[in-house]
Formats: structure tokens, sequence, C-alpha cells
């Protein structure tokens, strides 16, 4: 036995052990790479921030170089003076130094006054270009992103038009496959207005940097950002601007080095930067390999999205990190499962002896030994155990003779009841002879009294006061009586009219609203007609009391949901019952109502007789908002 129980305790040891074991390493593991990717996905979303600063600085710094040409006292004379070779000089100098790839001067009617790159062709209009529209228009500065169409590029500088070419390439997982070139342009431009020196707006000056293949702001991301870090010969960390869903400046780099110009985005990138509009952060597979990526969405000045600008973290880096910490784990996880399952063998020995010596003890309470006691002296919790049991069965000891008494003394109890149920039941009946005549001959002598005779009102509490003891002995012995059901297949909505055709007509109910809501096509049901007469009755006209003859009851009958049951319910508007009554309503002789105005029987009846047809009678109530009774009887098994 005890090398059994040994075995049971290693055996569920180790199964337990084992099983958390490989829980806590499959949780571990996924809860660690998790957490790691949570990392990558946090500082990805960081250097995307990172990214857009960059991109910002420069759309200010070809900003602050439209500002400062714009300022120059000589440019703003040489514009009032029409001076075109001044102006393409000055503008060609500061083009250069700059870094710029367009560079002009435009009048206030939008006609290109003088173009750096491209000096020979001027007097063509500006308009359309969405910077230069809204620097005429609003005459304050202003620096975007847009996208220029290949013919205005050549009027600019052939040199940008040739450099914004780019072939594209298939790309096996992008939404909208296509070949060919790409001719248009994506720049970042900015404007700013030249005023005289009595701030007469005279002109603009306008200047751009193409991004197509200008590698400046995605490199300047990497050095920055990045760091120019390397893990495995690669590049931790890329950046790229997308013109629509084309890769038209990057440091992703092809398998042969060269950058990856001319492939297109992914179908899912697609659809939630370009299409929703919505950032996008998740693991994506770059030109050849997998990156932690997040992209969103560049817009020109409508707000419309015409690019992208991205960021990614070589994912290797943080997959060989969790494979190293993953290791690591389940080594320390096997050494642990190794030496629980050495101590355990070790403190199985300590358990097994005390717990037959329970078990010992235990067969002894099942066969009514409560004297029997445990003989677990240890100071741990199996003596705690030894203990506790000991005190357990003096405990039952205890309650099994307490409960015999208390047995004992509920069936003294209810035999005292019944045989003074009876005796009332039975006084009930032997007075209620006498009261009908009480009533009968005080009724007589009221009608022979004169209206004016001083003994009236005396004869007429006498009449009153033994009608309502005639009514309270009535009522006892209907509640007294225990009469079964005579039940028959009826029809719940024709009781109902029938109780409401009896009752309608009466003065109570004159100022009542009665509202039927009685459900169509209801399975027939096995009733006592008379006594489900007088159940509804007794509701109505307790309603109609609870209303004080004003107000409207609603009745409604229906099949539950699960066809088991035809309910009634009947809503009034009255004053409603304190919620410390509602347990009580249904007690014999318990009422709200004043004297002389009931006997607290009605309910009591009305309950015994659902009872005995099987069915349920519950009330909901709120005071001064009025009560619902709903009584479900319950429908035959077909």
């Amino acid at each position: 036995m005890r090398f059994l129980l040994r075995t049971k305790i290693l055996v569920s040891l180790l199964s337990v052990i084992l099983i958390s074991g490989m829980v806590s390493t499959i949780v571990g593991v996924r809860l660690i790479g998790d957490r790691i990717i949570k990392q990558a996905q946090d500082k990805v979303r960081t250097d995307l921030n990172s990214a857009r600063e960059i991109y910002n600085e420069l759309m200010k710094d070809v900003l602050n170089v439209t500002r400062f040409t714009a300022s120059r006292t000589l440019i703003r004379k040489a514009v009032l003076r029409n001076d075109r070779r001044y102006l393409i000089e000055t503008l060609d100098k500061v083009l250069t130094s700059e870094n710029l790839d367009i560079l002009d001067v435009v009048t206030v009617d939008a006609i290109v006054l003088a173009r750096a790159q491209n000096p020979v062709v001027y007097g063509d209009t500006a308009a359309g270009n969405q910077v230069i529209d809204w620097v005429l228009k609003n005459r304050k500065p202003l620096s975007s992103t847009l996208i220029l169409p290949e013919k205005e590029l050549r009027l600019e500088s052939k040199k940008a038009a040739l450099q914004a070419i780019i072939g594209i390439l298939p790309t096996p997982k992008a939404k909208f496959q296509r070949t060919g070139e790409e001719k248009t342009g994506m720049l970042i431009a900015a404007a700013t207005p030249i005023v005289d020196d009595n701030q007469n707006f005279v002109g603009i000056i306008y200047g751009a940097k193409l991004i197509n293949r200008n590698y400046e702001i995605v490199d300047k991301v990497k050095n920055t950002v990045f760091q120019d870090e390397k893990y495995g010969g690669k590049d931790i960390g890329t950046a790229t601007i997308f013109q629509k869903d084309l890769r038209i400046s990057t440091n992703v780099k092809n398998l042969d080095g060269t950058r990856a110009i001319g492939t297109l985005i992914a179908k899912d990138v697609y659809e939630s930067v370009l299409e929703r509009g919505v950032p996008w952060m998740a693991r994506a597979f770059v030109v050849n390999d997998w990156y932690i990526t997040a992209y969103e969405p560049i817009r020109d000045i409508e707000n419309s999205i015409i690019g992208i600008l991205y960021v990614g973290i070589l994912e290797q880096k943080f997959t060989d990190l969790r494979n190293n910490i993953v290791l690591t784990f389940l080594g320390i996880t096997i050494l642990g499962i190794a030496l629980v399952v050495f101590m355990s063998f070790i403190l199985s020995g300590s358990i097994v002896r005390p717990v037959g010596r329970l078990a010992t003890a235990a067969q002894h309470i099942a066969k009514g030994d409560f004297t029997y006691k445990v003989a677990v002296k240890t100071s741990d919790e199996i003596g705690q155990l030894g203990d506790v049991f000991n005190f357990m069965a003096r405990s039952i000891q205890e309650r099994d003779a307490k409960i015999k008494e208390f047995a004992q003394a509920k069936i003294a109890e209810a035999e005292r009841l019944a045989m003074i149920g009876q005796l009332a039941a039975g006084v009930a009946h032997e007075i209620n002879n006498p009261l009908s005549g009480i009533v009968l001959y005080s009724h007589m002598l009221l009608e022979k009294m004169p209206l004016d005779d001083p003994r009236r009102d005396t004869m007429e509490k006498i009449v009153r006061e033994t009608q309502r003891c005639r009514n309270i002995v009535k009522g006892l012995l209907d509640f007294a009586r225990q009469t079964e059901p005579e039940s028959k297949p009826s029809v719940l909505n024709k009781l109902i009219e029938d109780v409401l055709a009896l009752l309608k007509s009466q003065p109570t109910f004159l100022n009542i609203k009665i509202t039927k809501n009685l459900g169509p096509q209801l399975p027939m049901v096995d009733l006592d007609t008379s006594q489900i007469h007088q159940v509804f009755i007794n509701i109505i006209m307790n309603a109609a009391e609870a209303m004080n003859g004003q107000g409207e009851l609603t009745i409604t009958t229906a099949l539950t949901q699960d066809r088991k049951y035809v309910y009634a319910a009947f809503r009034d508007t009255g004053c409603g019952i304190a919620s410390e009554n509602l347990s009580k309503i249904f007690e014999p002789f318990f009422t709200t109502k004043e004297v002389g105005h009931g006997t607290g029987l009605g309910l009591a009846i009305s309950y015994g007789i659902i009872e005995k047809h099987n069915g349920k009678i519950e009330v909901s109530s709120t005071v001064g908002k009025g009560t619902t009774f709903t009584i479900r009887l319950p429908v035959p098994k077909t």
C-alpha cells in the first residue's frame, strides 16, 4: 500500500511538473518572443518618428533657402526692373551652394521670370503648381511635397527629368503589377513671397529638391537613427521613400549590392497606407530579407497621399537574441524540473505514513466510530490536518446529536401545527352556521328599522362586522379544504375573457382602462376552470383596489420561449407593494389593506390553487408605479 501510494505521488508530481514545465516553457518562450518583437516594433515606431523629423527638416531647409533668397535686396530690385541676367546668375549660385534641383523666380501673374537650371526657357506660366498657386493666393511662405509631371520637369531641368526616370521592376507581392518607366518626379518644394520696400507683393522665389534617386534623406536616416550599425554584414536599419507605391529612394540593397530602386510596395501595405491612409507597422519581407517595418503616408498640400515614408530594422538580430534567451530559459527549466523530481522522491515518504494513519481514521469515522483519534504528532501541515480531523470527528458527533434533537422537535411541532389546523378548521366549520344565522337575522332587523331609528348605526356595525367574521371563516375553510383540481383541457384566453366580462360592468372598473395583449394560438392547458376563475378574479380585484378605481390594467398572455409554460401577466398602475412585504403576501392572513377590506387569505388560496396545478405564481412591484402578477401554467406533454 505504502509503495503504491508513493509511486502514485511520484507519478502525479512528475506529471504535474512536466506539464507545468512544458506550459511555462511554451508560455515563457512566447512571452519572450513577443516582448522582443514588441521592443523592436516600439523602436521602429520611434525610428519612423525620427525619419519624419529628418524629412521635415529638409523641407524647412528648402523653405529657408527660398526665404533667404527672397529677402535679398538685390533680388527684389532685379525683379522690379526685370533684370533676368542678374536673377539667373544669383539663382545659379544659390542653387549650386544649397544643392537644389530647381530654383525659379515667378511673377505675381504666375509667369516664370527666370530659371536657374534652364535659363533659356521663361515666360511660361507656373499656374497649376500646387505650392506656387498656394503662395500666390495666400502670400505666405510654404513648403510641401508634390509630384511634378515629366513635361514640367523638362522645363525646369533636363538633368532632373532624366534623374526622375525609374524603370518599374516586377514585384510578386504588389497589388497592381505594371511595367515600363515612371517619368514623373517627387519633389520637396518651397516658395516664399518677394515684397518690395513698401511691402508690395512683386513675385515669389520657388525652389525644390528632387527625391527620385536622391539618397540624401534615406542615408541621413540610416546614419543618424541607426548609426550605420551592421549585423551579419548587413545594415541593421534601412529607410525608403516611395512615390505612390514605387520605391524611388532607398538604402535597401539588392543581392548584388545595388540600391533596390524601382520595386513596388506589397499589397497589404498598399491597402493600409495608400488606400486607407493608416500607418502600417508589422513584420515584412523587404527585397531579400525580413524586417520589422513601419510605413506612413506622405501627403501633399491638398492632403492627398502621394507617397510613403518607410523605416525597417533587420529582424535577424532580434530573432537570434530571442533564440539565445529561449535556449537559456529551456536549460534553466530542465535543470529545475530535475531538481524538483529529486526532492519530490525524498519528501514523498514523509507524506505517505501520516496519510496512512488518516486513512485508517477515516474508515473508523465512516463506520460511525466518532471516538477514534488520529495519532499524527508532526508539527507541519500533516500534523495540523490530524488535529483538524480529530476536531472534525468531535464536531460531527456533536452536530449529529443536535440534528437528531432538532429533527425530533420539528416533527413534534409539525404534528402540533397539524392538530391546530384541524382544530381551527373544525372550529371555523362549527361557528359558520351560527354566523350565517346572525348575518341573516341582523339583516332582517336592519331592514325593519326606520331610517331615523337611533339604533340603526349600531345595527349596521353589527351587520358589517358579522359579515367580516363570516368572510374570514369562509376564507379559512377554503384555505383548509384540500380539494384536488378537476382539470380538463381549457383555453387560457377564453377564461380571461369570461372573467373580464363578469367584472368590467362593476362600478369599480368604470374608470379603469383594460388593455389586452392576448397571444394568438396558445396551446390548451389542463385546468380546473372554477378554481382558475377564482384566482383571476382575486388578482384583478386586488389590482382595481390598488389603483383606487382609476388607472390601467394590462393583461398579457403568451407561450414561454422553452414552450413548456403558458403564462398570464396582470400589470396594474397602482400604489405598488413595499419590498419588505413582497415575501409575505402569499402568507395566510397577511394583508396591507385597511381593517374590513380583506381577510388576507385570497392570495394564499390563489397560491395553493396554482401550486396544485403544478404552476408558478410570481410578483414584482415598484412602489408608486404598480405591480405585476405572473401566473405560469404547464403545457401538457404531447
